[in-house]
């Protein structure tokens, strides 16, 4: 009998104020099942990062106290990522991997974890097919530009940003999509436009981006999930 079955029986034997309820609450058994059950009914959500982790960590932080969703692991195929270093929740699982292993170890992991949605925040690897038709309408994606523009293969970060200044434009933003077989092309979720300003520099484009990703990738996620 798997661990949730064995709640879900516990649970459903257990009478408020019965003997067998004193004696967990005696023993502290009792909150320890009640945590567990909480986290199994939560929609899980599973992050993949390649770079800092930035979004990661606010997503987390921002669903932290959710009782309806959680972010139960990330993924990360960057060893060196600061990410690594940040003390969390030890219900949230953090995974590195090798490139190699995305087609198979971690999309067998993926299988049993279930995830209600994986998120790619600043995540350069292009997705496998196999997560396409397994998860399907499951994997979005952020990306720091208005799609179509500034997409495609090898268009991330300060890429964008320098050519967002190079050519002139005259505002930028962000794009929340759907993954599909060519990057950045999935059916757009959501977009925020900013103007860029005289003496806006591919830096301070950067960090008004981030704040922009940071105040509306988690809101979309609850969107889409809720």
């Amino acid at each position: 009998m798997s661990s949730d079955d064995k709640i879900k029986k516990l649970l459903s034997k257990l009478v408020f104020k019965s003997k067998l309820y004193l004696y967990l609450l005696k023993q502290k058994v009792f909150f320890k099942y009640i945590e567990a059950l909480s986290l199994f009914m939560k929609k899980q959500i599973v992050i993949f990062i390649s770079g800092k982790g930035s979004n990661a960590l606010n997503i987390i932080n921002y669903f932290s106290e959710s009782e309806n969703l959680t972010v139960s692991h990330v993924y990360s195929n960057n060893k060196t990522s600061p990410f690594f270093d940040h003390k969390l929740n030890s219900n949230i699982k953090v995974s590195y991997f090798q490139n190699d292993d995305l087609n198979t170890k971690v999309f067998d992991e993926l299988q049993h974890i279930k995830p209600d949605l994986i998120v790619l925040a600043g995540f350069l690897k292009k997705i496998p097919i196999s997560f396409l038709d397994y998860f399907k309408k499951t994997i979005i994606n952020i990306h720091p530009s208005i799609l179509p523009k500034y997409g495609g293969k090898g268009m991330y970060g300060s890429r964008i940003h320098d050519k967002v200044i190079e050519n002139n434009e005259v505002e930028t933003g962000i794009t929340i999509h759907y993954v599909s077989e060519k990057y950045d092309s999935g059916e757009i979720i959501f977009q925020k436009k900013i103007a860029i300003k005289e003496n806006d520099t591919p830096q301070i484009i950067e960090k008004k981006i981030h704040k922009l990703e940071y105040k509306y990738l988690p809101k979309i996620i609850e969107s889409i999930l809720i």
